[in-house]
């Protein structure tokens, strides 16, 4: 049994938090596309982001901003332009939107991070995003959370939102979450964007490599299209409203602290991947029987990312075989002779060896799991199509999250800015 309960509330059930999400004029639909999410008092921050080489202004901002502050005050998220790939004038900018911020709030520009999602090669829109400034601030609000989900999607059919709550020494203690992601999404680093308030009281250090592991178990599991994004940014703040005792070194209570903040984390994770653009199911990779985790989450990334799996479990097909080509390429050594391959409860592989299965069966298996997300009901992430690999004996184990690769997927990226 898990050491926590969901509750309501997402990124705001935290105390001492307050979110706000409006239209602002950036995008050109119309929707809402500028985000604030504030502590109260100062939180210590931390931060994972994308690994390429073409970055957004706002990451580059955000990790030197973190390397000389561990505190933070808030966070400001515009959707519509990415402001990647908009040369110095892009960091002008990020300058420019943390400033409008930290005056309308009365506090230190220092104390603002930043997050862009959009199209790349757009700068944001300045004056819309300042002019908006003064109404975002005026609609933070301690029940916000559902506005700021909704505020930072682009491609997205659903918005991402959970909190948890457990207890340390005597008193509650939460951790909430929102997150956005459909499309470019093979983050080798964190997600496309998400962010995390907790109400604990951890040191920076230890509350860095918490994030640092989560975001390994979680959003680093996930692929849609094997494209990652230029803005991945996973931001998380901790402000130790929930009056409980810091938390400094490992132990009881930093382990409980950090798996209820890889839970959110793989929740998030999970959404994104059944969000994919055009997806009809959610797929989980599960591999077990390697020498160490990492090995066996890298198994596991693999498969999920294939395109001929993600084609194979659109088209309803249980070929096995693109399972083991996907796992044989992952540069983890194992021993074909030990290989087993499972969809759901039909064995298909067994050392090495091709059984005999019910191909009708399987198939039923795989239209009966789509058919759960009825109606395309992207909110559904606990029936996913589940892919077993097992490739030893040793104890390592991983999991890995993905999407089927449909017709749709094409359709929505072909003409994505015409």
């Amino acid at each position: 049994m898990a050491d926590w309960q969901q509750i309501s509330g997402g990124i705001t059930a935290p105390k001492g938090y307050k979110a706000a999400g409006i239209t602002a004029g950036l995008k050109p639909s119309g929707l809402p596309d500028l985000t604030l999410i504030v502590s109260e008092v100062d939180a210590i921050a931390a931060g994972v982001f994308t690994t390429s080489q073409v970055r957004a202004a706002c990451v580059d901002y955000c990790r030197e901003r973190l390397q000389t502050k561990s505190t933070t005050r808030a966070i400001l998220c515009n959707a519509g332009q990415a402001n990647a790939a908009t040369g110095a004038q892009g960091m002008i900018d990020a300058l420019e939107s943390a400033q409008a911020v930290a005056q309308a709030l009365n506090i230190s520009s220092d104390m603002v991070l930043l997050a862009s999602t959009g199209v790349i090669g757009q700068r944001i829109k300045m004056d819309a995003l300042k002019s908006g400034i003064p109404n975002l601030v005026a609609s933070l609000s301690e029940t916000g959370s559902d506005a700021a989900a909704k505020s930072i999607v682009t491609t997205d059919l659903v918005t991402k939102s959970i909190a948890l709550e457990t207890t340390i020494g005597d008193r509650p203690v939460r951790i909430g979450g929102i997150a956005k992601g459909s499309g470019m999404i093979h983050p080798n680093m964190a997600t496309m964007l998400a962010f995390v308030t907790c109400d604990a009281a951890v040191s920076s250090h230890l509350w860095q490599q918490m994030l640092s592991r989560a975001a390994d178990r979680s959003f680093n599991q996930i692929t849609v299209d094997g494209d990652t994004s230029t803005n991945d940014s996973l931001i998380a703040l901790a402000n130790g409203q929930s009056r409980t005792p810091a938390i400094t070194e490992a132990g009881a209570e930093a382990d409980k602290l950090e798996a209820m903040l890889t839970e959110v984390c793989i929740h998030l994770a999970k959404a994104i991947a059944r969000d994919g653009e055009g997806a009809t199911c959610l797929i989980q990779v599960q591999v077990s029987g390697a020498s160490d985790d990492e090995s066996a989450r890298k198994v596991a990334r693999t498969i999920a990312g294939s395109s001929l799996v993600k084609s194979a479990i659109f088209g309803r097909d249980p070929n096995w075989g693109r399972i083991a080509g996907a796992a044989g390429r992952a540069d983890v050594i194992f021993d074909q002779e030990e290989l087993q391959i499972t969809l759901g409860e039909f064995v298909l592989l067994k050392d090495g060896q091709p059984q005999s299965f019910d191909r009708v069966a399987a198939n039923e298996y795989l239209k009966q799991q789509a058919a759960k997300n009825l109606d395309g009901d992207r909110q559904v992430l606990d029936q996913p199509v589940v892919i077993g690999v097992k490739i030893g004996n040793g104890s390592g184990s991983g999991k890995a999250w993905g999407c089927d690769l449909s017709y749709d997927y094409v359709k929505i990226n072909a003409e994505y800015t015409t």
